[in-house]
């Protein structure tokens, strides 16, 4: 009997308990106090906190800087041709070679010790005559000798050109003039091209309310030295009237030398 009772009051303990817990879990399930509610509030402020850290997103802006730098050039470089014909091809060719020996010889003689004299280019052709309803006939051959001069001073160019057209050369294919010791130049222009790069990224963060951060990649676009062609072509009738009248007079000018820089910034705007 004692023991019965002792059972039935555990039985009503541990029933009394399970009834507390549940109810207690009811309850906290109403308040929204459950561990798991819990969890969901505690990392509330934390997104928050992370979501206004990230308020400033970075971007990227790709931009392009040019740069024209203007220079004195340092060489001058002549094409100068003599040009032969006729009806016989060993004709023309020996014709051509013998003014060609001469013209290099005047040529080294004005130009100096320094200048460099090669051969640019040699042809021997048929000249032909074309009929309606006949095959083309050759009335001869035209032989051609090019020598390519290439000067440091730039004072003797005119007086080059001169003894060419003295000595029988009857062509001058170009005049250009290039600029050979050109780093310090190119190394200006890519500075102004990078600056003014930069610039723009700058200018475009400005405008957006946000700052460059930092400068991701830089490519170098591509530059070059223009030369200045001073005469295309003089031909033989130019020539001709060179060697009875006042000595050719040669203007250098300047250079462009250009320089392009690719840019890629990373700016900071707030959202």
């Amino acid at each position: 009997m004692y023991n019965n009772s002792l059972k039935m009051s555990g039985a009503l303990a541990t029933g009394a308990i399970v009834l507390v817990m549940i109810f207690s879990t009811a309850q906290l399930h109403a308040a929204g106090l459950t561990s798991n509610v819990q969890g969901t509030d505690a990392n509330q402020p934390q997104n928050d906190a992370a979501r206004n850290s990230s308020g400033k997103r970075p971007m990227r802006v790709i931009v392009t800087g040019d740069s024209v730098v203007q220079a004195q050039p340092d060489t001058a470089i002549l094409s100068i041709s003599v040009v032969t014909q006729s009806r016989r091809a060993l004709d023309a060719q020996t014709d051509n070679a013998n003014k060609s020996d001469a013209v290099i010889r005047a040529v080294k003689a004005a130009a100096g010790a320094g200048a460099e004299i090669k051969t640019g280019g040699y042809s021997l052709q048929p000249q032909r005559v074309y009929k309606e309803n006949q095959p083309p006939t050759i009335v001869g051959y035209e032989a051609r000798n090019t020598v390519t001069v290439t000067l440091a001073d730039l004072t003797k160019v005119g007086a080059v050109i001169d003894a060419a057209s003295q000595a029988g050369a009857n062509n001058v294919d170009g005049i250009a003039f290039t600029l050979r010791k050109d780093r310090a130049a190119r190394m200006q222009a890519l500075t102004e091209a990078t600056r003014e790069a930069v610039a723009k990224a700058q200018a475009i963060a400005q405008a957006l309310g946000a700052r460059v951060v930092r400068v991701v990649e830089v490519q170098e676009g591509g530059g070059y030295v223009r030369p200045l062609n001073q005469i295309a072509e003089v031909s033989e009738g130019v020539m001709m009237r060179a060697r009875v009248s006042a000595p050719t007079p040669v203007e250098v000018g300047t250079l462009d030398i250009r320089s392009q820089v690719q840019l890629i910034a990373e700016i900071e705007t707030a959202q």
